[in-house]
This record gives structure tokens, sequence and C-alpha cells, in this order.
């Protein structure tokens, strides 16, 4: 570790040390700092900082020796919050701004105190500013190439979705069925709405969107019918909620998702606006009286037991008596 001031450790003052602008972590969570800054008053910093040293021109002529945080970001925050005025610290020299970032990553990615969102935008900064690849990221990360790749489509989601993950209202698995939907943006909204307050798992998340995606085929297979889109859209107008209409050779089904009884009875409640009582197997009883009556059968066509007559033996009885058989 050539770079590393003399091996020594120093106290440094802390309003002598500026954040690191590389600093890839941007959530720290509030309770947490506050524990750490409680075992800092009881125990004291137990793991170095580790900074660069700044020297800076002052207006009124002179130096002024200033430090630039590398690595610890989350200590320094605790330190400071417990009201403590110096802190141990490593001193770095030399290093550029690519060798900072890449020992702010490193160093959250062994502590894994990055999140998966921040994680990304670490790679991404790797990748435009520093023109790495996804494979020379992974070498220095340690990881695989896939790895990386993974981590950086995250960030093609949504806002609000990226927010929810960091704030760790949703695992990073639960994106990867999000992701399956970006085609859909709407869809891929109602699916992560329905993760945050339905509490699915990974699992079935997986198993909906599937489903979305293979709902979405089957439908550009019957297609064109802009009536059946039109009145799914409708459907969803009238009961403010997800609504899929199936369509099969025959008929098909409707299905509605809800969230709660109070859902299933505003549902009813809606349907029972128009006051008509129906039967359960109207719908059915009326598609068979329409095949029946296409479907007439010729009692010509047919014996006394109901049952199909052969043409060929019609027509052959025919010309039994033909007179043209019958000879003098």
């Amino acid at each position: 570790m050539s770079n590393l001031y003399s091996n020594s450790i120093f106290w440094i003052d802390t309003d002598k040390i500026k954040p690191n602008p590389y600093q890839p972590r941007r959530e720290f969570d509030e309770a947490r700092l506050r524990d750490l800054a409680d075992s800092i008053r009881q125990y004291g910093i137990l793991q170095p900082l580790t900074v660069s040293r700044l020297e800076v021109e002052k207006e009124e002529g002179g130096l002024l020796t200033e430090y630039e945080l590398i690595a610890g970001e989350r200590r320094l925050r605790a330190a400071m919050l417990a009201g403590v005025s110096q802190v141990p610290a490593i001193i770095r020299v030399g290093d550029s701004n690519m060798m900072k970032l890449e020992l702010a990553i490193l160093e959250n990615l062994q502590r894994e105190d990055l999140n998966a969102v921040d994680r990304a935008r670490a790679f991404l900064k790797l990748a435009t500013e520093f023109k790495f690849t996804h494979a020379e990221i992974a070498k220095k990360m340690g990881r695989s190439r896939e790895y990386v790749s993974n981590s950086l489509r995250i960030l093609s989601l949504p806002e609000e979705v990226l927010n929810a993950l960091s704030e760790g209202k949703i695992t990073e698995g639960h994106t990867r069925p999000i992701l399956m939907l970006a085609d859909h943006p709407e869809e891929q909204i109602v699916l992560f709405k329905e993760i945050l307050y339905k509490k699915i798992t990974v699992r079935e998340a997986e198993k909906l969107a599937r489903k979305i995606a293979y709902d979405r085929v089957r439908k550009k297979e019957f297609m064109p019918d802009p009536e059946i889109v039109e009145l799914e859209e409708e459907f969803q107008d009238k009961l403010g909620t997800r609504v899929h209409i199936d369509r099969k050779e025959i008929g098909g089904q409707i299905k509605i998702d809800y969230f709660s009884t109070e859902d299933l009875r505003s549902i009813l409640d809606s349907i029972q606006k128009n006051g008509i009582e129906k039967k359960p197997d109207e719908m059915l009883e009326n598609h068979i009286s329409q095949n029946s009556v296409n479907n007439t059968i010729d009692p010509m066509t047919v014996d006394e037991n109901q049952n199909p007559i052969d043409d060929s033996t019609k027509e052959d009885d025919l010309n039994l008596y033909n007179i043209s058989n019958f000879s003098l």
C-alpha cells in the first residue's frame, strides 16, 4: 500500500473532513446511525476512516490543509452525532478520482452497506465516467459480469420503485418480475403496488408477471377484436380495479382483482345497481338454446330410435322400388 501516508493513523478534526463526492451510498438509516453514535461514545471508533489530504489555498494567502473522505462516511456521521471532535484516519496520497470511487465502492460492498440502488448507481458511474466495461467492473468488485449487468438493469425501473427498493420496502428479488413487464409500464406499476401492499412473495410476483405477459400474447393471438379491449377498459373504469377478459374459442372468463372483502362488496354493489336478478346458469342456458336452434335435427335423418340413418341406405331403399328395376 504505497499510497498510504507512512502507514500511520492520524487523529483529525471532524470539521476538517469533507464528504467524498464519489461516495456511492446515498441512504443512511437514522436509527442505526444513532446506535453507532451510542457505541462510539462508549467505546470510540474501532476502525479508522480513510481520507486523502488536500492543500487548499486561502484567500488571504497561505495554504489550508483539508481532508477528503474516501471511506467511512457512516462512522464520520455517527461520530459527529456523538459530539466527537476528532476521529482516527489513515491518509492516502496520490489517488485519482477513479481510485477514490473504487475504494468507496469496495469498502461498502465488503461491509455490505450498499443497497441495490446505490450499488447500481456506483456501477453506472464507473461505466460512464471512467469508461469501464461490465467485465472490468465485475473483475474489480470480485463479482460476475452478469451480476453487474443485472444490477444496472435495476436503474431502468420507475423512480417510485427505486425509492421503495432503497427504503427496503421491496427486495431486490422483487425487481425481476417487475422488469419482466418493462414493455408494459402501466402493468409494471400495478404489479409493483400489489407487491408493496399485498405483501406477495418473489415467487408469487414472478407467476403473476408471467401470467400478465402470457395474457398479452393471447390477446395478440385473438386480435383484432377492439370491442373486447374496449369492454375490458370499461370494466376497469367502472370497478376501479384491474379486470382481465380471457378469451377462448367459445366464451371466456372475466377476472377481477380485489384486495379485501370490502372491495368484493363494492364490486357486487356496482353490479347490483342494475337491479336485475339473474340465475347462475342463465348465460349457459341461453348459449345452449341458441345452439339448439342452429343445430336442429331433420326428423327424416333419424330412425324411430332417434339413431342417424345412413344416406346411402336411404338411396338403396329408393332404388329398390324404382320402376326401371322391374321387367315383364
